[in-house]
């Protein structure tokens, strides 16, 4: 029996269509990065072209690359020192060049790509030019890869719209091998339950903001990635199933020596993958519909980020691929949540890592005929070489040995035939609010189903002030709106969490309705969120009023106001000011990009109509 007929039905069945649903456009992809790789466009750059490219390189780099027969990588960096992940970063430029010259190779920084930290703009204005990042780091990419001369890329980028970003714009040169390098969360700090329960003490006024900072300090305290799996760990996950980071690589430490050899091992690939070589792998033939298959599976799995419902919609496209929330929700309901990390339970990602980590997963997605394996990545074709983990020797050599074949923490980590719940972490909502999103992992299965009458507001603001002011008392279901990415770029709404899960632990009905968005970090209260059409666009939640019954319904897909026929087809739409909302902390300059961007079930991008 070969390897394809065991895959389960709807995986293939999803497969299929995307494949059917994209044949044109992904026709017109592959055509264009044929084209583009039929030359070595280094070796017909004139001479000055040339000379400008290596002008500032030590002797023996400049060297090789007049010599022109070396292959030559490129450096696409997200580097700054004030996100706790990209930090790392500052010492990989040289390690890579170090391991380039010692391959037979050169490497230089080809661009940096800009880098904001979701954490640090919650709640603030600079958070409605959050998802917008993710096109200018696109934009930031094609132009550090634009002067033509290199013969492969690698991609140091970690967090929210960074990764989605860098693939995009990578995609458009995807003739070129492309492998990205992690950086590794950082150690466990104070646990992130326990930093949640705090931030709700403060939300009551049961704390003070000294001891609000000082836990939260506790919790994100040094080099890497926030350890709770939110945007960032789900983008690593997303990564290495997919097949364009190294096996195992995704939840190793910064500043390790296991770090460090990863890295260098991930420049080697790198070089041997390019069109110099026996075996050359292009990243545009790596992220085929397998490949975006593979990656949904990945989330619905360990109940990962809600974002991905947007950046994988507009990875895809970048990649002539059509995925749509269909393809979300189908299947969702064949795949198993075996993983549980905070949010979705109390482990962090070094304790899921420890339990068995990315090998382990794959080994029981591929074993339940979950995932494609016959798909090509930058370590070769098929899945196989990711059941492997890798490990240093005592003499510091880097090699790969077979993953657990068992969960070393059943809390965290379970196989296939015992699931923490039958389907996805999430799901997809219907009705007559149009579309949503709505994360059911980190939610009670009790609370999987909320009716209450509406609570509408106009921004986040509003929100905290009536919660403030004691006016919510009863069931609620709190409707945010103008949210979207047409109105305000879309924020995130993670600050609002802490207040609705005091009313849900003062024993209310709550939940979160909302054409903004939550992240990786959404908790307790049932939200749907990315409810398109959105506000500003004439979507149906602009319709809402106060009082107004609202049903959430996750476990058929539903999401419906109880409101007669005929009287809600009569209403008019909700208008709202926004004009502060597009200017001040540079919002001025995005008005091209609230104009052009499209509806979240499309990716919410500037570059899908």
């Amino acid at each position: 029996m070969t390897i394809e007929a065991r895959i389960n039905a709807r995986v293939a069945e999803v497969t299929d269509r995307i494949a059917r649903r994209s044949h044109d456009s992904r026709a017109r992809y592959l055509d264009r990065i044929a084209n583009a790789a039929s030359t070595p466009v280094r070796r017909r750059l004139g001479c000055a072209n040339q000379a400008h490219a290596f002008a500032a390189c030590g002797g023996h780099d400049k060297k090789l690359m007049q010599d022109g027969h070396v292959p030559s990588l490129g450096i696409v960096t997200a580097y700054n020192d004030m996100l706790s992940a990209h930090q790392p970063y500052e010492r990989f430029p040289e390690l890579i060049r170090q391991a380039a010259r010692a391959a037979g190779g050169v490497a230089q920084v080809a661009g940096g790509v800009p880098a904001m930290c979701d954490g640090i703009t919650q709640g603030e204005a600079g958070m409605e030019l959050s998802l917008f990042s993710r096109e200018v780091i696109a934009l930031s990419t094609a132009i550090a890869l634009s002067h033509q001369t290199f013969d492969a890329a690698v991609f140091l980028g970690i967090c929210d719209k960074i990764v989605p970003g860098l693939v995009i714009g990578a995609l458009s040169f995807g003739h070129l091998p492309a492998v990205f390098i992690p950086s590794g969360p950082m150690t466990s700090g104070l646990a992130n339950s326990e930093k949640a329960k705090i931030r709700q003490a403060y939300a009551e006024g049961k704390l003070g903001r000294e001891a609000l900072l000082e836990a939260e300090a506790k919790a994100y305290h040094g080099a890497g990635t926030c350890t709770f799996y939110g945007t960032a760990n789900t983008n690593q996950m997303l990564m290495e199933i997919m097949g364009l980071q190294l096996p195992g690589s995704s939840f190793v430490n910064p500043n390790t020596p296991l770090r460090d050899a990863l890295t260098r091992a991930a420049t080697e690939r790198a070089l041997d993958i390019t069109s110099l070589g026996n075996q050359p792998i292009p990243i545009g033939h790596v992220l085929d519909e397998r490949a975006f298959v593979n990656g949904i599976v990945g989330l619905h799995a360990t109940g990962g980020s809600t974002n991905l419902t947007l950046h994988l919609v507009a990875m895809a496209a970048a990649a002539g691929l059509a995925l749509t929330w269909d393809d979300f929700a189908d299947l969702a309901q064949v795949t198993p949540l075996i993983a549980r990390i905070y949010p979705n339970g109390s482990a962090d990602v070094n304790h899921f890592h420890a339990a068995g980590g990315m090998s382990f997963l794959i080994r029981e997605l591929l074993a339940a005929g979950l995932l494609h394996r016959d798909v090509l990545t930058v370590c070769g074709a098929g899945l196989d070489a990711y059941l492997q983990e890798p490990l240093l020797e005592a003499d510091g050599t880097l090699t790969w040995r077979d993953g657990p074949a068992g969960s070393g923490d059943s809390a965290v980590l379970r196989g296939i035939a015992d699931p923490f719940q039958a389907a996805g972490g999430l799901q997809l909502l219907t009705g007559n609010l149009g579309r949503a999103v709505v994360k059911t992992s980190a939610v009670a299965p009790q609370r999987h189903v909320i009716e209450a009458p509406a609570r509408v507001f106009h921004s986040q603001e509003d929100l905290q002030r009536s919660f403030a002011a004691g006016e919510l008392t009863g069931d609620v279901v709190a409707v945010v709106r103008f949210q979207g990415p047409k109105a305000n770029g879309m924020p995130e709404l993670h600050k609002l969490m802490p207040l609705l899960g005091v009313l849900q632990d003062r024993g209310l009905r709550v939940a979160l309705v909302t054409d903004g968005r939550l992240s990786g970090a959404s908790g307790k209260v049932p939200a749907a969120i990315h409810v398109t059409p959105e506000a500003a666009d004439g979507g149906a939640i602009a319709r809402i009023r106060d009082g107004d019954l609202i049903r959430l319904d996750a476990v058929t897909g539903q999401l419906d106001v109880l409101v007669a026929p005929s009287e809600w087809d009569a209403r008019a739409c909700a208008q709202a000011d926004l004009s502060t909302a597009h200017v001040g902390i540079g919002r001025e300059l995005f008005g091209f990009f609230r104009e052009r961007v499209s509806c979240a079930d499309r990716g919410a991008s500037v570059f899908v109509s």
